[in-house]
C-alpha cells in the first residue's frame, strides 16, 4: 500500500508539471493576442492604406513566432515524456524491491540467507549458580562462529602434562630412595587466583604418586601440590605457581549436551611426547553409568558417551565443545577386543561441585557408617552358611572400625546387611548410592541385617567420613 501511495504521488506531480507548461503557453498566447491588438489601436490614427500594411506585417511576425513556438513544443513534449519513463523505471525498482523483501524470506530455499541472524540461539547471559569459586558457563546449543582450529589452539594452552613420580628404593643403596616416573596424564587449567593456577585431573592419574610434575603449554615444567582427592569420583585438584599460565578453560553445560553434538578430546595419549593431541567426534550418549573399580570401593559413575578417541594419556584432559569450554573431564575407555570408539568423561556439572568442595576443605564430605563391604556374590558360601538359602544377595561386614557408627550400633563382622531404611541392599553400590545421594550427615538410617541367620535391625546416626570409603 504504501509503495502504490508512492507511485501515485509521483504521477500526481507529473501531471502537475505537465498542467503548468499548458498554462504557460496560454499565458503567452494571450499576451501575443494583446501585443496585436494594442499595436493596431496605437496606428489607428495613420491612413487605412498604412494601417492594413502594419497589420499585415504584424501578423506575419506573429505567424513566425507561433511557428517557432510549435517547433519548440514537441522538444517540450520528448522532456516530458523521457521523465515519465524515468519514473516509471523508478517506481518499477521499488516495486521490486519491495516484493523482495516482502516475499523472498517466505521462500523455504532463501530463509538461510534473510534470518541468519534469527537461526543464531542466544544463551542466557546468566552464569550458573554453584556454591563455589568455580562457575558454570551458559552455553550455546549452536557451534561457535570461531573456527575449529582458533579454537583448540587457544584451549590448548590450558591443557597440561602430568607426571606422577613415585618413590623407588635403590637395591645397592636402601637408604637412598628416589622419585621416578610411575606414569602419565593429562590436566585441565580451570582456574588463576593471584599468583596460584589450580588444575583438575583423574584421581587415578597421581594416586600414590610421591610427587607430581605438571608440563606446561610453553614447555617449562614445575612441580605441583595436591589440594584433594575423590577417588569415589575419580578427580583431584592440584596448585601450581601461576608464573608460566597462560590460559584458563571456563566450564560449560553439560545439561544441554545432546547426542550428535560435536566434541573435542585434548590431551597427552601415550606420554608427553604426543602432549596435546586432538581428537574429534561426536556425543554418543549422556547419562551413562559405568561400574568402575576405585580405591574407595566399586561405585557406578555417570558419564559422557563419546566417539572421540581416549587412550591412555588422554585420562584427566578436557572434552570441549565447539565453543572452547570444557564439558567433560576424559576419564576411561573400554579397551575390550574388537571394541572401537568407546570413550567416556566425566561430565563437567558433576565435576564442578566436587572441585569447589576439595578448593573450599581439600575433602569431600560424605555420610560415614564405619564398615567394609563386600558383594555377597563374591564370597564362598562358606563362611555365611547359616544363612537362609533364599537370601542370595547382599553385602557382608568384613571389618568395623572402631569407635564408627556401626561400632556403636553394634555391628559384627560377616553380618549380612540386606536394607538401609526401606531400601533392599543387593551390593555395596547399592548401599554407597543410597547413602550418598539419599541421606546425609546427621542422619538417622535403619539397618537390616542376617546374624546366625536371624533377622535383626540396628539404628545408627551417621557420621563424616573425609576419605569417601564407609
Amino acid at each position: 500500500m504504501e509503495n502504490d501511495k508512492r507511485f501515485n504521488e509521483l504521477n500526481h506531480t507529473d501531471d502537475q508539471s505537465n498542467n503548468l507548461d499548458n498554462e504557460n503557453v496560454y499565458m503567452e498566447e494571450n499576451k501575443e493576442k494583446q501585443e496585436v491588438t494594442e499595436g493596431i489601436r496605437q496606428h489607428e490614427e495613420l491612413p487605412i492604406s498604412s494601417q492594413q500594411e502594419y497589420r499585415e506585417t504584424y501578423q506575419q511576425s506573429v505567424v513566425s513566432e507561433e511557428t517557432k513556438h510549435r517547433a519548440s513544443k514537441p522538444n517540450k513534449e520528448k522532456t516530458n515524456s523521457k521523465w515519465k519513463s524515468f519514473l516509471g523505471m523508478l517506481t518499477a525498482g521499488v516495486l521490486g524491491s519491495a516484493l523482495t523483501l516482502g516475499v523472498a524470506p517466505q521462500i523455504d530455499g532463501l530463509q538461510g540467507y534473510f534470518n541468519s541472524e534469527s537461526t543464531t540461539s542466544e544463551p542466557n547471559k546468566e552464569v550458573i549458580e554453584t556454591n563455589g569459586p568455580v562457575q558454570i558457563q551458559p552455553t550455546s546449543v549452536q557451534d561457535s562462529a570461531t573456527s575449529i582450529a582458533d579454537m583448540v589452539e587457544e584451549a590448548s594452552k590450558g591443557i597440561v602434562g602430568i607426571t606422577s613420580l613415585q618413590a623407588q628404593q635403590n637395591p645397592f643403596n636402601r637408604g637412598n630412595a628416589q622419585n621416578i616416573p610411575g606414569g602419565t596424564g593429562s590436566g585441565v587449567i580451570f582456574q588463576k587466583e593471584g599468583d596460584k593456577a589450580y588444575i583438575v585431573t583423574n584421581n587415578h592419574v597421581i594416586e600414590n604418586a610421591n610427587e607430581v610434575e605438571v608440563s606446561l603449554y610453553n614447555g617449562e615444567k614445575t612441580m605441583a601440590k595436591l589440594i584433594g582427592t575423590d577417588p569415589l569420583t575419580d578427580l583431584a585438584v592440584l596448585e601450581i605457581d601461576a608464573k608460566n599460565v597462560e590460559a584458563v578453560l571456563p566450564f560449560g553445560d553439560s545439561e544441554v549436551l545432546r547426542p550428535g553434538d560435536q566434541v573435542f578430546a585434548i590431551g597427552n595419549p601415550l606420554g608427553l611426547d604426543l602432549s596435546r593431541t586432538v581428537t574429534s567426534g561426536i556425543v554418543s550418549a549422556k547419562d551413562r553409568s559405568i561400574s568402575v573399580d576405585t580405591s574407595a570401593g566399586n561405585w557406578e559413575l555417570n558419564v559422557i558417551q563419546t566417539d572421540a578417541a581416549i587412550n591412555p594419556g588422554n585420562s584427566g584432559g578436557a572434552l570441549l565443545n565447539t565453543q572452547g569450554q570444557v564439558i567433560g573431564i576424559n576419564s576411561l575407555k573400554i579397551a575390550n577386543s574388537g571394541v572401537e570408539g568407546l570413550g567416556f568423561a566425566i561430565p563437567s556439572n558433576d565435576v564442578v561441585p566436587i572441585i569447589n568442595s576439595l578448593i573450599e576443605s581439600g575433602k569431600i564430605e560424605r555420610p560415614f557408617i564405619g564398615i567394609g563391604l563386600a558383594d555377597l556374590a563374591e564370597i564362598p558360601r562358606m563362611y555365611y552358611a547359616d544363612l537362609p538359602e533364599d537370601i542370595k544377595e547382599g553385602v557382608i561386614v568384613t571389618s568395623v572400625a572402631q569407635n564408627s557408627a556401626a561400632d556403636k550400633a553394634g555391628l559384627k563382622m560377616t553380618d549380612v546387611i540386606v536394607k538401609i531404611n526401606d531400601t533392599e541392599v543387593k551390593s555395596s553400590m547399592d548401599l554407597r548410592k543410597y547413602l550418598y545421594s539419599q541421606v546425609k550427615i546427621g542422619d538417622e538410617i535403619e539397618l537390616s541385617f542376617y546374624r546366625e541367620g536371624k533377622l535383626q535391625t540396628a539404628k545408627l546416626i551417621l557420621t563424616s567420613n573425609t576419605s569417601g570409603i564407609e
